[in-house]
């Protein structure tokens, strides 16, 4: 069945497999054969716990400074999906996807026994198949979730980064670091080129990009950077540069991601080349909203999509750095499968003021359910000029109350899923309208 519109599309696929996360890659890739879906141009798969959107923005806007053609699939998106497709840094528009989409289903229809595919696996083959129809020089794509059994991984990368790894989706992908670790490994290739940014890599990553015989680049080992408050350098096997300007992505963990970068691209380097100016304005010209993203104006207004202990931790040490504000109101919503506590911890001492907030889907903790995570934690719920908590039917509503008591010199911080950063957004594009 072919639909007309990307709305329609969507809310079909939504319901179209009977769970909407399922690892494995069987059905996927029956259909990628149908497709006939392959890439004649270098691809870098990224896959971590967090820093996997700012990897992705770093690789395409250096890549398209040097000159390259370049696709880039991120997800999930914020305000539309659209934002999940992106070829020569624009959105792909609606009546390029459809086709794609088209081609998709027909492809998985044409199959004795079709397969159902979740809505992650469907659109993540059509925005792939559009990529490599697009005479593309560089693909981008980022991982959903782990790396062996995600849909991503149906394609051979030639450079394959694992940002950071901490717990999280616990149920799929382990309670261990060593666990998780080897299940985003699994977007190495044999002999492919392998990069891991994460400072204390688990073991199980490295035994397993030995056992692959990957090139691969270890943070300490194979490449290093260091820094002062104007500016800082990267050092690499052969190549070195010094007085690289800070991204323009803020936020405690960016140089991190950004020394991967340049890793997995003077890996690379033959057959992508760029130049120290190329990286320079890569860096400098980078957007991605929702990521320790300051937004112009008094109040001060911080929009982070922090969902777990360690991308919640990066978020405290950000707060941390920007001098005084005398309050912080912090509008938060999470799903109820994460670790709720471990994000709220390190905010604790950051936060006078707790709006905790509904979303629109099942999977979220109810507004109710994270005051009482607070309450736990000690925070007192009193509505009173020292702090509390109150909760909220949606984050718009949450968002417009921080507003009406907000001073100018005061914060508001908007985080955890990204529903939570989505809804503030579309409310503030509304209002500017």
């Amino acid at each position: 069945m072919l639909f007309s519109s990307l709305t329609a599309w969507l809310s079909h696929l939504e319901t179209a497999h009977p769970v909407g996360i399922d690892m494995g890659l069987d059905r996927i890739n029956r259909v990628k054969a149908a497709l006939g879906l392959h890439f004649d141009c270098p691809v870098i798969t990224v896959a971590g716990t967090n820093g996997k959107g700012s990897t992705c923005a770093y690789l395409e806007s250096i890549l398209l400074a040097s000159g390259y053609k370049v696709g880039c699939h991120m997800s999930p998106h914020l305000l539309s999906f659209n934002e999940r497709a992106r070829v020569n840094g624009e959105e792909v528009k609606d009546d390029l996807l459809l086709e794609h989409f088209a081609a998709v289903e027909r492809a998985r229809v044409s199959l004795v026994n079709a397969p159902t595919l979740t809505y992650f696996e469907f659109t993540t083959l059509a925005i792939m198949h559009l990529f490599s129809n697009a005479n593309l020089d560089a693909v981008v794509l980022e991982v959903g979730m782990g790396g062996r059994l995600d849909a991503v991984n149906i394609v051979d990368a030639d450079c394959a980064i694992v940002t950071s790894i901490d717990i999280d989706h616990a149920d799929f992908l382990g309670g261990t670091r060593e666990a998780i670790g080897l299940e985003k490994a699994g977007i190495f290739r044999a002999g492919g080129i392998a990069v891991c940014g994460d400072p204390v890599p688990p073991q199980s990553l490295i035994d397993y990009a030995e056992k692959l015989g990957c090139d691969l680049w270890l943070q300490g080992r194979d490449y290093n950077f260091q820094g002062d408050k104007q500016q800082w350098g990267w050092a690499g096997r052969q190549k070195r540069f010094s007085g690289l300007g800070y991204p323009a992505l803020r936020g405690a963990n960016q140089i991190l991601n950004a020394s991967a970068v340049i890793a997995s691209l003077m890996a690379l380097h033959q057959r992508l080349p760029v130049s120290a100016q190329d990286i320079r304005n890569g860096f400098a010209l980078v957007e991605l909203p929702g990521r320790f993203q300051v937004l112009p104006g008094q109040p001060t207004v911080v929009l982070d999509v922090a969902h777990n202990p360690h991308a919640a931790a990066t978020l405290g040490q950000g707060l941390d750095k920007m001098g005084y504000h005398p309050y912080t109101y912090a509008v938060f919503g999470v799903m109820a499968d994460k670790d709720i506590a471990g994000v709220i911890k390190p905010l604790l001492n950051s936060v006078d003021f707790w709006f905790c907030t509904d979303l629109p889907t099942p999977r979220a903790a109810s507004a109710k359910a994270i005051s009482e995570r607070l309450e736990e934690l000690g925070v007192a719920v009193k509505n009173g000029e020292d702090g509390g908590i109150e909760c909220f039917p949606d984050p718009a509503a949450a968002y417009q109350k921080a507003l009406s008591k907000a001073g100018e010199g005061d914060r508001i911080v908007i985080f955890g899923s990204f529903y939570t950063v989505a809804g503030v957004m579309a409310y503030r594009n509304n209002q500017a309208h």
